[in-house]
């Protein structure tokens, strides 16, 4: 049972500060409707942590991670649409090039001299 404690410790202190560490680098990123969520899932993880009620823990990191989900499929969603218009001209350009395909092959240089002396 401590090593479960323990293990559940070190699970939610690991999940705050890479939380964290997200949030500085795609905080910009995330729209206010859901970071807000994640700030608050990521509250109460802290108090649980502190606390070290497991019961808490648990709750607290299935919130948190429930929320910056969300909040990553969407920014997921919008990088693909903001990459879209852009991605359909350059895939129209390579399929352009794309018929003529480059292939190397192995090949034996054939000397016809070597055959005709005599």
């Amino acid at each position: 049972e401590a090593r479960e404690k323990a293990d559940n410790l070190n699970a939610a202190d690991s999940l705050v500060f890479q939380t964290e560490k997200q949030l500085k680098e795609f905080g910009d990123k995330i729209p206010a409707d859901k970071k807000k969520p994640i700030e608050e899932a990521l509250e109460r993880l802290k108090d649980a942590h502190k606390a070290q009620d497991i019961a808490a823990i648990d709750k607290g990191m299935e919130e948190l991670n429930t929320a910056f989900q969300a909040a990553s499929k969407e920014m997921y969603e919008a990088a693909q649409q903001a990459q879209q218009p852009e991605g359909n001209g350059s895939a129209s350009a390579e399929g352009a090039s794309g018929d003529a395909e480059v292939t190397d092959v192995d090949f034996e240089e054939v000397n016809d001299d070597s055959g005709k002396k005599g």
